[in-house]
């Protein structure tokens, strides 16, 4: 019988794994909690009305279609025992394996702070973009009803917590979104007044990239209408705002972009963990001590050269996938395995329409060419014809009328002039039966 390869995660990682195993003389299991593989550098034209959900996701199984040796679970693994090799799934349903591979991805980190949750949104999967794409544009609506000042002024003050890629990308399309998109829609709201607030805790944006790019990109913000705000700590989040120091930003809509860390799986290894909740693995990717079992992507702390842990992006994934898929091949065919060097092919982000930044190697690009670069970039790593053609085709739309086609208010019903409270279908629902009512029996009969 072939051996069995389980995959925990459909994300960059976990998808390009299994695709790498086509071939192998292998039997494959892939398991996720959504049945959809999500290209999440692009959640954030999601939560601006830039994008819809169908176009940034493409269903597994559809991927995998083709693939013989491969069967899709859509379910939830809640532990994993490594020395008995097994894995189980929600229902208590054991899966054994010959090779593992962990590639769950990672979740919003608070750092300590889970309490800001409850008044700002994290960015890290479909749920996130349609909620905040929600909040935003009810702000709007809301806006448009209130003739208090004070209160309209909160609820078009927008704050992004984290100066990286996604909260750089964030911030200049919901300045865009407000003084291009919305600006001729209201009447009483003033999109075009918004105030975007970009709060980032070390001296600059971007930290990541070189400093030059930094300060253009924070320079290119400031052209869109963001205020860039470095070396400012959240000292707390609440339904008032945003707490910096001693100072309230006030504002109706809190995005948190400021740092991930890994699922709360890698916890039910046993293993050793970093900072971050990551797997400390070895050169191949494996976990120590357990040849079999392999942690890629957002769950691995994995070195690079320079002593530091490779970064939580896409191509680090996909590469770890390939690497280790290749070294399951040469396990099987009694070959040595081959340790895992990651290619840098660079960093790149958007800020706004038609500008970008982008540095590969000594290579260090910004405005409009950089801008072409990435949409060539993310159009190629879009899975299958279709969402190419759609998000070209929504992109050049855009570029070229300053409109958004996704601006739908979507999720649960809210309160009448309350736009900050959810409240449950089943409350409405109650409201509704019970004003009926009153209404019947304050009805004078019929004669």
């Amino acid at each position: 019988m072939a051996p069995h390869v389980l995959i925990i995660g459909g994300g960059f990682g976990g998808l390009t794994a299994a695709k790498s195993l086509k071939h192998a003389p292998v039997k494959v299991t892939l398991v996720d909690r959504c049945n959809h593989h999500l290209f999440a550098p692009l959640l954030y034209q999601v939560a601006t009305s830039g994008l819809s959900t169908s176009e940034v996701a493409t269903p597994i199984r559809s991927v995998l279609r083709k693939q013989e040796n491969t069967r899709v679970l859509l379910d939830e693994v809640k532990d994993i025992d490594l020395e008995n090799r097994e894995v189980t799934l929600r229902d208590e349903r054991p899966l054994s394996y010959e090779y593992l591979i962990v590639a769950a991805g990672a979740q919003t980190n608070y750092f300590g702070n889970l309490e800001w949750s409850s008044n700002s949104l994290g960015l890290k999967d479909l749920d996130d973009a349609i909620e905040l794409r929600r909040r935003v544009l009810l702000a709007f609506e809301a806006a448009e009803r209130t003739a208090d000042d004070e209160a309209r002024r909160k609820l078009l003050t927008f704050v992004v917590i984290g100066g990286g890629p996604t909260g750089v990308e964030l911030a200049g399309a919901l300045a865009e979104l407000s003084r291009r998109t919305l600006a001729r829609d209201f009447r009483v709201a003033r999109p075009a007044e918004a105030r975007i607030v970009l709060l980032e805790m070390l001296p600059r944006i971007l930290p990541a990239f070189d400093e030059s790019l930094a300060e253009k990109a924070a320079r290119h913000l400031g052209e869109l209408g963001v205020e860039v705000m470095t070396g400012e700590k959240v000292t707390s989040i609440d339904e008032d705002g945003v707490h910096v120091g001693g100072e309230l930003l006030e504002s109706g809509t809190v995005t948190w972009a400021a740092g991930v860390q890994a699922r709360p799986l890698t916890a039910r290894l046993g293993v050793a963990l970093d900072r971050g909740g990551r797997v400390i693995v070895g050169d191949d990717c494996s976990i120590p001590g357990h040849p079999e079992a392999f942690v890629i992507g957002d769950m691995a702390s994995f070195r690079g050269p320079e002593g530091k842990p490779l970064p939580g992006v896409a191509p680090v994934a996909m590469q770890q996938a390939r690497s280790v898929a290749a070294n399951i091949g040469r396990t099987l065919g009694g070959e040595a395995r081959k340790p895992f060097s990651y290619r840098d092919k660079g960093v790149m982000a958007t800020v706004g329409r038609s500008r970008a930044v982008l540095e590969m190697g000594r290579l260090r690009v910004d405005g409009f060419l950089a801008w072409l670069a990435w949409v060539f970039v993310h159009v190629f790593y879009l899975i299958g014809f279709r969402n190419r053609a759609f998000v070209l085709a929504e992109w050049a739309f855009s570029y070229f009328t300053y409109r958004k086609g996704a601006r739908l208010i979507t999720g649960r019903r809210i309160e009448a002039g309350k736009p900050a409270r959810l409240v449950e279908p089943s409350e409405i629902d109650v409201e509704r039966m019970q004003a009926r009512r009153r209404e019947e029996e304050e009805r004078p009969p019929l004669h």
